[in-house]
């Protein structure tokens, strides 16, 4: 005859409850990441949006491409599903912001593009190129 060790009838039954529980813990877990990764990756696309924008629109006012360098980049933020918020030349460089919203929070991301060293010549000498 084979006995079972003797103990506390209450005990019996008490692992379900706990794989339940952990199960719900990890699942909760789970989703928090999703959304967490969906926000950094929503942040990075309004990011790309404001890059590609500066770019289209510093090509247009350098003359590589025909147009109004802010229109040109609306155009571009659009095109990223994002809004462009602001637009303006700094020497031979454009500086963009567009925004759009992520998960319900509107997120704003700002660019700056021009030839290398643009940085450099508005501060070291007056803009000879600029007119």
């Amino acid at each position: 005859m084979v006995r079972r060790a003797t103990g506390s009838r209450t005990d019996r039954g008490a692992g379900t409850p706990l794989v339940l529980g952990v199960l719900a813990a990890v699942l909760i877990a789970g989703l928090a990441l999703v959304g967490a990764a969906s926000a950094v990756a929503g942040t990075q696309r309004v990011g790309a949006a404001a890059d590609a924008a500066a770019l289209a629109a510093a090509d247009v006012m350098l003359g590589w491409v025909a147009g109004d360098p802010c229109v040109t980049a609306a155009r571009v933020a659009q095109a990223h599903d994002a809004a462009l918020v602001g637009c303006r030349a700094e020497g031979l460089s454009m500086i963009v912001t567009v925004r759009a919203t992520v998960l319900g929070v509107a997120v704003q991301r700002s660019a700056r593009a021009g030839p290398p060293g643009a940085r450099e010549v508005r501060t070291r000498a007056p803009c000879v190129w600029c007119g």
